[in-house]
């Protein structure tokens, strides 16, 4: 690939102080070698040049929590689409995320290590992925897609593990197998979902004894991380006594688990979005039933819950569950955690240099620094002064991922 200089820009880091006006990134190599004035950088013979004119170039993002292979949970879909175009779904679900602005993702379940082979080879434009293959769901629980008639509506396929454990004995051999698949992390259901088929959000799934068993088998595999979809209250707690490093959704949290939460420093990943995602496809008649029920029930307490446990000190990390709600409106979430509380330049955080610390690639990712692969979006506006201006993917005028330019409106040429 030839190198890039992209001078007369303004970066956009919450590594500093301020914006660094005027200033010049040359990548190489699929990496920042140099930032400084364009004047003071040595280039290459056949550099691309671009003029930045005044426009503001921020890290690539990296979403928390999403499902790239998804398109609504909705089963019964899963009943007549073919598996190969359940796989070509999923390659425009990871394009429309990439162009959204998303350039690493942490994806919590149905990616498997195919995928992220495709990825790592750049068949096709996508983010780069740490996944969990498979969540790890009780009998009964959320991920068990086990209907009343008898009809299991799971994906399955050779290589890809079933969801369904219980038991210490049992839950230790599932997480054998998801990581056997070639698992990045652990995911596993604490509680109920907003649109499960058997249970509801509040509903705790594991006990202790199960998800200490999970913890300790994923520690062994180099202090391999376990996130917990936890609605909840009763499955925040039993996550946080079990050692678990992540939370998601975390809807029914009060005070002084957010405290605990603060004291022991597990992540909080809040994904406001797929909140008023599940409350837009009941007014429409995508969710019905008991799902719709539960989807009004927990939007009406989140927002308030997450505003307490931003106020508390809780450490918050941007995330989405697209999958459940459509691909390529990531950084929506950017304005509502400003809506929770953040300021521009803590949510952009959240979703850069903060999330790649608790992924521990932070040495790799996350800010315009010299050395780091060049993941970098760029935009016409600064966000720090308009939040909502990264919320439209048409704004997203530039995506640089590991030096190569993977979308341009900015020059219209991709």
């Amino acid at each position: 690939m030839n190198p890039i200089l992209i001078k007369n820009i303004t970066i956009i880091d919450s590594n500093y102080d301020k914006p660094l006006e005027n200033v010049s990134i040359f990548i190489k190599n699929g990496k920042i070698a140099d930032i400084d004035k364009s004047t003071c950088i040595d280039i290459d013979d056949g550099t691309n040049i671009i003029d930045g004119e005044g426009m503001f170039i921020l890290p690539g993002f990296i979403d928390m929590h999403v499902h790239l292979m998804a398109n609504g949970f909705i089963k019964e879909d899963d009943l007549t689409n073919p598996l190969a175009n359940y796989f070509y779904q999923a390659v425009k679900n990871m394009k429309d995320t990439i162009d959204a602005g998303v350039t690493y993702v942490r994806d919590c379940g149905l990616a498997d290590i195919g995928v992220k082979m495709a990825v790592e080879k750049k068949i096709f434009p996508a983010p780069k992925m740490k996944i969990s293959v498979m969540p790890l769901s009780i009998t009964g629980g959320h991920f068990d897609f086990a209907l009343n008639s008898g009809i299991d509506t799971v994906i399955n396929y050779p290589g890809f593990p079933l969801p369904v454990c219980d038991g210490v004995e049992g839950v230790i051999k599932k997480t054998r197998e998801v990581f056997r698949a070639q698992a990045d992390f652990i995911k596993v259901m604490s509680t109920g979902g907003v649109i499960s088929a058997n249970d509801a959000p509040e509903f705790s799934q594991f006990n202790v004894k199960e998800l200490k068993a999970i913890v300790k088998e994923a520690d062994m595999r180099d202090g391999a991380k376990v996130s917990s979809h936890a609605h909840g209250l009763g499955g925040i707690k039993n996550s946080i006594k079990a050692g678990i490093q992540f939370i998601d959704h975390g809807t029914f949290i009060d005070r002084k688990t957010a405290q605990l939460m603060v004291k022991k420093g597990i992540y909080l990943v809040p994904t406001c979005s797929v909140m008023k995602g599940v409350v837009e496809q009941v007014n429409q008649g995508i969710i019905k039933g008991r799902s719709a029920e539960n989807g009004l029930q927990t939007e009406r307490v989140h927002k308030d819950n997450m505003i307490m446990a931003y106020k508390e000190g809780v450490k918050m990390l941007m995330g989405t569950d697209s999958g459940v709600i459509p691909h390529g409106n990531n950084l929506k979430e950017l304005e509502l955690l400003c809506e929770i509380g953040m300021s521009p330049s803590e949510a952009i955080a959240s979703g850069t240099i903060e999330a790649a610390k608790a992924l521990e690639i932070d040495d790799e990712v996350g800010s315009v620094e010299i050395g780091k692969f060049a993941d970098l979006i760029m935009v016409s506006k600064n966000p720090l002064v308009d939040i909502s201006h990264l919320s439209n993917p048409n704004n997203i005028l530039m995506v640089i991922q590991d030096g190569t330019i993977v979308k341009d409106i900015f020059n219209r040429n991709i």
